[in-house]
């Protein structure tokens, strides 16, 4: 037995569906217990599935920067050098000569094996020069062990980051000391 509110309620999708077709629109189609539990597989296949959006050139680029300063803190030379093209160019912070290549960017960041160094990004602007070139700038602080003593090293850096065969790497790298305002 129905009462009069749930009359209502049936009555208006009957209205509404009459109204669809008196004015030349498609029915709504119903779910059937058939329809339900596809509906709601599929629907839980599209959340489940994993995001399809591909990250342009500046967030490419930035996620290097990320994942150079991650290896740093880690103090791991190999995962450095992994970053950089095969003849890519570095400026080191600390560096009195150029390093030119994977062999000389080796020997600059051997250094921090084991060392308790660390580095934290602290300001960044990116420059998107194409779709496979990108320049990242901005300051950076090393915290060198010296004696067991931290020393911050406030820096300044400018990357040149590649696509090459599908990678973004490390192309040029220029690191120097931050001079401080004067107060």
């Amino acid at each position: 037995m129905e009462t009069k509110e749930t009359e209502k309620t049936s009555n208006v999708g009957v209205i509404s569906e009459i109204r669809r077709e008196t004015m030349g629109a498609a029915p709504i189609p119903r779910l059937t217990k058939m329809t339900q539990p596809a509906l709601l597989f599929l629907v839980g296949l599209i959340l489940m599935s994993p995001a399809v959006a591909g990250a342009g050139p500046a967030e490419e680029a930035n996620a290097v920067v990320d994942r150079f300063s991650a290896a740093y803190n880690s103090n791991d030379p190999e995962g450095i050098v992994k970053l950089y093209t095969p003849d890519a160019i570095l400026l080191g912070t600390v560096s009195p000569v150029i390093s030119m290549g994977t062999e000389a960017i080796q020997k600059y960041f051997s250094m921090i094996k084991g060392s308790g160094n660390k580095n934290a990004i602290q300001e960044r602007h990116t420059i998107v020069l194409g779709d496979n070139a990108v320049a990242v700038t901005g300051y950076y602080e090393f915290t060198r062990m010296k004696d067991g003593i931290p020393v911050p090293g406030p820096s300044r850096f400018t990357m040149l980051i590649i696509k090459s065969g599908g990678e973004w790497r490390i192309a040029h790298h220029h690191s120097s000391p931050h001079v401080q305002e004067k107060k």
